[in-house]
């Protein structure tokens, strides 16, 4: 038996894929989980999604789809958490390449089904934004989302839309959610998470990281991004929940205007034009403005300075729990000092570490 699992919108959603099959088909086979390589600036330096050109050593499932093996690398100086990913997790990954827009991907899907003939086929999102409708004044990330909502809906088979961890994103809340989410399917455990917790040691995903907290039942606030949007973390947040696709897509303006797109520039385009941004150019931009930074010196005793006073601010808006994602930007260090900035806080405040987030205490 073969599981296919559609990440929505790459990054950390092929990381939630992992869990949701230990979740719900523990014992069967290993998945084959289909994703972007768009691992965001503070892995790639590249705005945009990858495509099988970035990279060397992938394998061929199909005539379009092909397989990232963990011996697989991202061409310099591109970047990529797949090849980890693949070394560390019993799955096949395969690469979603968006450069034929929806018509694309619906090709690679289709292809993939007619090569595995899975059991099931699962389209899974973290957060939720792929339910969004595109004027949302909260939407950051709709493209990737919407380009595999409009693939999805449109192959011959029977696609389950899933959305795990509501208003997780940041970018719809659980209260937008709440009418549009169907059946519950299930609720994570701390269980659920024990395969991924290695995995979220390292990859940046800051939804998926929350997912997995939410699930060993950490509750509170948390500030993520580099805006710092503060994220609730309730009861709510480990949760499943199907969606109707054909719903999603009525309510996905994005989504509807993308189904005969033949390249990404084209979807761009229409994300421009419906949502008022294309979420590439905002990476364009940042990478830009991160080119024109000047590195700042990781010294332990400057930054824990630094971290008493934004934990001090963090208090005061009633903030309990961050990402180290986000400190490491609040802190004003380059992304490459994640790690070093992560090691040094857990080995000076171990009892604040909140796998994978930081707790900020309540004052004493």
């Amino acid at each position: 038996m073969t599981r296919l699992i559609v990440a929505a919108g790459g990054g950390g959603d092929a990381v939630a894929a992992a869990m949701l099959h230990a979740a719900l088909y523990d014992g069967d086979d290993q998945a084959v989980i289909l994703t972007y390589a768009w691992d965001r600036l503070l892995i790639d330096p590249i705005p945009g999604p990858r495509g099988a050109d970035d990279f060397s050593g992938l394998e061929p499932l199909t005539p379009a789809v092909w397989k990232v093996p963990a011996a697989a690398r991202p061409i310099a100086p591109a970047g990529s958490t797949l090849p980890r990913l693949a070394t560390e997790l019993p799955h096949a990954f395969a690469l979603i390449d968006p450069s034929r827009g929806a018509e694309g991907v619906t090709h690679q899907v289709e292809e993939l089904i007619t090569r595995l003939r899975p059991t099931t086929i699962d389209l899974l999102d973290v957060g939720g934004d792929v339910l969004a409708r595109g004027d949302e004044p909260t939407l950051k990330s709709p493209l990737a989302d919407s380009l595999t909502l409009a693939a999805c809906a449109q192959v011959n088979a029977s696609v389950r839309l899933l959305v795990a961890g509501p208003g997780l994103d940041g970018e719809l809340s659980h209260d937008d959610l709440r009418g549009v989410l169907g059946p519950l399917i299930h609720t994570f455990t701390a269980k659920d998470a024990e395969p991924v917790s290695s995995i979220l040691e390292w990859h940046p995903s800051e939804a998926t990281g929350m997912l997995a907290a939410t699930a060993r039942g950490v509750r509170g606030t948390c500030e993520v991004r580099d805006a710092g949007l503060p994220i609730p973390l309730t009861d709510e947040s480990p949760t499943v929940h199907e969606v109707d696709l054909d719903d999603a897509l009525n309510r996905n303006e994005l989504a509807r205007a993308i189904l005969a797109t033949a390249s990404l520039d084209e979807v761009e385009g229409f994300s421009r034009e419906i949502c008022g941004f294309s979420e590439i150019d905002y990476e364009r931009n940042k990478a830009l403005w991160l080119k024109e930074q000047q590195p700042v010196k990781l010294d332990p005793d400057t930054v824990l300075t630094q971290l008493g006073q934004f934990e001090a601010e963090a208090r005061g808006r009633g903030v309990t729990h961050t990402t180290f994602r986000h400190l490491t930007e609040a802190l004003n260090l380059d992304g490459s000092q994640r790690d070093d900035l992560r090691r040094l806080l857990i080995n000076s405040r171990p009892e604040q570490y909140a796998p994978p987030l930081w707790h900020i205490p309540a004052a004493s």
